[in-house]
This record gives structure tokens, sequence and C-alpha cells, in this order.
């Protein structure tokens, strides 16, 4: 029950840092400040129950807060969607014409959800127990979109820690230019390229074609490969992985000792900045290490990433230096095997034929 107490008053203490975060890289108006305020209300309050909850009421107290927890969890991940939009994009973003069922109801529940009052938002009814697990596995981890993202509106999804949480192997500093400052640029970088796509189909004017299209390769390799890096890692995290996952590794590499020792070469032998990926293989049935440089190259098409390591200087020199492999040796102590072992049981349903 203590761990449980400690985790959501971490829980708290993200949610927190997160809206100070988000103050400082926008201005809101005063809806979106009410609602922040809302919420860190929620936040704060959850927390102090965390801390001052004896041991001997733990065990009646600690579900129903779990419960309310989660509840905060999704209310504020589609706030957080809807605060990183323009007030252009968050009242006029169009309804694809090709959306699968369920997905206009979707998109209607998130603004409901932008425009209930707080009071309202307090009183929403919990999802259902099979969509969501526990908060001591879900709290901090980004909660899936059911929607498409139209055309430049992709948003920095939010840490699922606090950014010193993974001290002493990853400083602060690191963690805030890297997550705020970097994966921010491939975003807006992203964005500035779809737009321009889209500019293009509508003009018929494709002269720099080549041009966006390095760019929304690049930068949109960037966005999705550090979306997956933050969850990949925990500050629980390290050890070992377990279950079916562990079995692949064994089956594969021989040895979890041997499949650690190939991705740490790979890692440390990438040529300039890159990434070393595990992945899962639809069409060999089998788990592989592959490295990447420059996200989009020497990357193997018709595969699933399951864990990344981002080895470029940005996500290491300030602490490392140019000792890498120290920065890769110590990684391994907050791995999220429980969210690698999720990818993977998802991925492993996907069977093609082999060639």
């Amino acid at each position: 029950m203590e761990e449980k107490a400690k985790q959501l008053l971490d829980w708290s203490q993200w949610g927190c840092q997160w809206i100070d975060q988000l103050r400082k890289q926008k201005t809101l108006n005063r809806e979106l400040e009410r609602h922040l305020h809302k919420f860190e209300e929620s936040f704060t309050k959850i927390g102090r129950q965390a801390t001052r909850m004896g041991k001997a009421e733990a065990k009646e107290i600690l579900p129903a807060l779990i419960a309310q927890a989660e509840q905060v969890q999704e209310q504020f991940h589609h706030f957080l969607r809807l605060a990183q939009l323009t007030e252009d994009e968050r009242f006029e973003e169009p309804i694809a014409a090709h959306e699968e069922p369920g997905e206009r109801e979707a998109a209607q529940g998130a603004t409901e959800a932008h425009e209930a009052t707080p009071a309202q938002m307090n009183q929403a009814a919990l999802p259902p127990a099979a969509l969501y697990q526990p908060v001591r596995e879900t709290a901090r981890e980004p909660v899936r979109v059911a929607r498409p993202v139209p055309p430049g509106r992709h948003t920095l999804p939010p840490l699922p820690y606090a950014p010193n949480a993974l001290e002493p192997y990853i400083d602060e500093q690191t963690m805030r230019i890297h997550h705020e400052k970097l994966h921010q640029k491939y975003v807006d970088d992203l964005n500035t390229a779809e737009k321009k796509l889209v500019e293009a189909r509508q003009s018929g004017n494709y002269e720099l074609i080549r041009h966006w299209e390095r760019e929304l390769a690049f930068n949109g390799a960037g966005h999705y490969l550090h979306t997956l890096f933050w969850p990949s890692m925990s500050p629980q995290g390290g050890g070992a992985p377990t279950g079916e996952l562990a079995e692949a590794i064994e089956r594969y590499f021989g040895s979890f000792d041997a499949f650690r020792q190939q991705f740490s070469q790979a890692a440390g032998k990438v040529e300039g900045p890159g990434w070393a990926i595990l992945v899962w293989s639809p069409r060999a049935h089998h788990l592989e290490i592959l490295t990447a440089e420059k996200h989009q190259n020497l990357a193997q098409w018709d595969t699933v990433p399951l864990l990344v390591l981002d080895v470029w200087e940005h996500a290491y020199f300030l602490k490392y230096q140019n000792k890498r492999d120290h920065y890769v040796e110590n990684w391994w102590n907050i791995v999220h095997w429980s969210y690698v072992q999720e990818r993977f049981q998802q991925a492993r349903k996907l069977r093609w034929e082999p060639f």
C-alpha cells in the first residue's frame, strides 16, 4: 500500500509540473486557465491525501483515491490535447469524411470535456474498467487519441513522469531540453511540412516537393520515435523483462544477456546521431535489433518498433559528454519493460506471409 501511495504522490507532482510547463509555453485564455486551475487543485488534493494517509486507513481509502486519479488523468489529457491547439483550430477542427464509426462521438466527447464546467468535469462517469488499467500502471502515460490527427495538428505529448524522475541516470536539465525544446521542434517542423504539402496539393505546385518530403520524413520520424522513447523509460524500470517478451528474447537471442549486449553494442556504434531499436518483424515472426541514422535512414519498413534508445548527443551530452557507452549502460536501469511487453503483445498479432 505504501508503494501505491508513493506512486500517487509522484503522479500528483507530475501533473503540477506539467501545468507549470504549459503556462510557461502558452498564453491561455480565461476559460482554459479556469479549467487548468481546477486540474491543479485536483492534482494537489490527491497528492496531499496520499501523503497524509495512514497505514490503517490505506486499504479502505486508496482504491477510491486511485479511481479519482484515473478520472482526473483522462480529463486532463483531453484538456492538454485541446489546450495545445489555437483558438481557430479548437473550434473549427474539421471532421474527416472517411471517419470510422465512433470517431465522431469520440471527437464530440473531447469537445464536451473542454466545454464542461469544472463541476461537470468532477461528476463525469469513470471509463469502463476494461478500458482503464490501475493508476499505478498508466497514470503517467499518455492517453491514446481515438481520432485521426489532421494535417499540421500534431502536439507534444507530456512526459509520463517528472523531468527529474530518471535521475541519477538522466539529469533534469537534459530531460527538459530534450523534451521541451528538441521534441517540440520536431512537432513544429512536422506540422509545417504537412501544411506545406497540403498547399502543394491544393495549388498543384510541387516545385519544393523533395524538400518538404524530406522534412516530413525526418521530423515525423523524430516525433514518433520520441513519443515511443519517453514511455520506454520509468523511474521504476530496470531489471529484466518477464512473460512472453522474456521468452521471445531468449528464444531468438539465446539469453537476455546476449540481447542486452547486442543492443548496447548497436547503440554505441551507430555512426553519428541515431537510434537503437528493438522491433517485431511480422514477416519473419521474430524480434530483431535495428539501428537508424538520422531517423529515417537505415530503418526497415514492415516492422513494428518495440523499444527505442535515442543516442543523439542531445540525449546525453550534458551529463556524459562524449561517453556514449556510459549513457547506454546506465539507460538499462530505467527501461520500462511493461510498456515494451504491451507493444509486443499487440505487434505479435500481425502475421503476414513470410518471404
